[in-house]
């Protein structure tokens, strides 16, 4: 996700510094762990995912592994607080980006979804699934924990643009009547199908495409 953020801000301009700072030894151990860990859980799932592989594949011993996650369950946490803060912080570059761009909130909102579109173009070169998918799919084989994470994240990404749209239909009265939460789940509802079935059909472009066909159902709502 790293390498994500870093052809994002190549590509928009640096609208938010990023600074992940020097990592000391036992640092950059525990995220080739994570690391390892996440490409394991979203190719083939959570439960075919033993401990005992990603100790063989990092190079440590076990007791290295427990020296940085209590248990799996940890590991799982640990993971997909990553992957959120990492999501979120994505999300944030773009908005700023879009909204340095143009102080339209409709106008912005159009440069956020192109930006958008152009980072899930990348997507499948860049990491290989959706770790909300693979929670929301495999919850009973995540603790209470990590699955009310999934759900607090599904709910801040509903509000955040759905507030964004709310301004869009303050300046911009929509052609037909429709509700900001609606429209921002209808977002949700794209990225995530659109990453599935990206993954299932082996088609690196549809996550853009689909990305590209909500930002044109925008402009029609909107007038943009």
């Amino acid at each position: 996700m790293a390498r994500m953020v870093d052809r994002i801000v190549e590509k928009t301009g640096p609208a938010v510094q990023l600074d992940s700072g020097a990592q000391t030894k036992g640092e950059k151990t525990r995220e080739r762990i994570m690391d390892i860990a996440y490409d394991s859980i979203v190719q083939k799932g959570f439960a075919a995912t033993s401990i005992e592989e990603l100790v063989e594949a990092a190079g440590i011993t076990k007791s290295g592994f427990f020296y940085h996650f209590k248990d799996k369950n940890d590991l799982a946490r640990q993971l997909f607080e990553r992957f959120l803060n990492e999501d979120e912080n994505i999300l944030d570059t773009l908005e700023a980006r879009a909204r340095e761009l143009s102080d339209d909130p409709l106008q912005s909102f159009l440069i956020f979804l192109n930006l958008y579109a152009q980072m899930m173009d990348d997507m499948e070169a860049l990491h290989p699934g959706c770790m909300v998918a693979t929670v929301t799919y495999q919850e009973r084989m995540f603790d209470r924990d990590v699955c009310q994470m999934n759900v607090d994240y599904l709910s801040r990404m509903r509000e955040r643009f759905a507030r964004w749209l709310g301004e869009v239909m303050a300046s911009h009265p929509p052609k037909i009547e429709v509700d900001a939460r609606d429209l921002s789940d209808l977002m949700n509802v794209i990225v995530e199908g659109a990453i599935i079935q990206s993954k299932a059909l082996k088609d690196e472009r549809l996550m853009g495409k689909q990305t590209r066909l909500y930002r044109n159902y925008i402009k029609l709502i909107f007038g943009g």
